[in-house]
């Protein structure tokens, strides 16, 4: 979706709106209660064995690095590989300190320049709601899976759900918008998220999506505090034989 959203952020340059707010994003989402253990709550729904050696996962659209950390988290073993389109969400999440299995690459899902799989598991949070293309976008990171390796997508969906819509717009109205504002100067990109939020799937055409790109088993489930039914995870199986 390229055309421009009311509150005047093309999709196609959600990229650069984080690079711009990519030094303030960290004491934003650490201000979020329950964002860190939402995230580790979907990697741990990848249900991730801890003892297998060579385990490879794909972080897909990873931001500063939260959602790469809850990969460390549930699989501390693992070779994680995360990419990001924006390059300076991406160079704060390199400055970070990461056990030696875990390397970043700069590249939008579009391209994947740079991503060799097979991986056992991907975790997307918060990538799809910012694509263009999503069911395209999805069933290019199902090709870079094994058989039987899953997709766990974390995001946002309010859709389906009148009260998750009403708290939706009551929380970006009365502390995310204004604390954007505050801490940042602009509130452009959190104007973006609220209208983002409730123009995306619901959570049914959500899992839908994964099915028509191809994964099998898929089901979803929310999360707890006030975020419950309006944050969910995905969760798809790629196919024993490709589709």
């Amino acid at each position: 979706m390229n055309a421009m959203a009311r509150d005047g952020l093309p999709r196609d340059t959600v990229p650069s709106a984080f690079d711009t707010e990519a030094r303030f994003y960290d004491r934003l989402v650490g201000a979020n209660p329950g964002y860190h253990d939402h995230l580790r709550l979907s990697a741990a729904r990848l249900a991730l064995p801890s003892a297998v050696p060579g385990l490879r996962v794909l972080d897909a659209g990873c931001g500063t690095g939260a959602s790469t950390a809850a990969l460390v988290s549930v699989a501390p073993e693992a070779r994680i590989t995360a990419f990001d389109a924006s390059g300076e969400m991406l160079e704060r999440a390199r400055n970070k300190s990461w056990p030696d299995g875990v390397e970043f690459v700069h590249t939008p899902v579009e391209d994947l320049a740079g991503i060799h799989g097979p991986f056992d598991a991907i975790l997307a949070a918060y990538l799809l709601r910012n694509l263009t293309d999503p069911t395209t976008q999805l069933r290019r990171l199902r090709r870079l899976l094994r058989p039987g390796g899953r997709i766990a997508v974390h995001e946002y969906s309010v859709r389906d759900s009148r009260r998750a819509r009403w708290v939706w717009n009551a929380v970006c109205a009365g502390v995310i918008i204004p604390l954007g504002k505050l801490t940042t100067g602009d509130a452009t990109l959190y104007r973006h998220l609220r209208r983002s939020v409730l123009e995306f799937d619901g959570v049914t055409s959500l899992a839908r999506r994964l099915t028509n790109a191809g994964f099998t088993d898929v089901h979803t489930a929310t999360v707890t505090g006030w975020q419950r039914d309006i944050v969910h995870t995905v969760v798809g199986t790629a196919p024993l034989e490709t589709p």
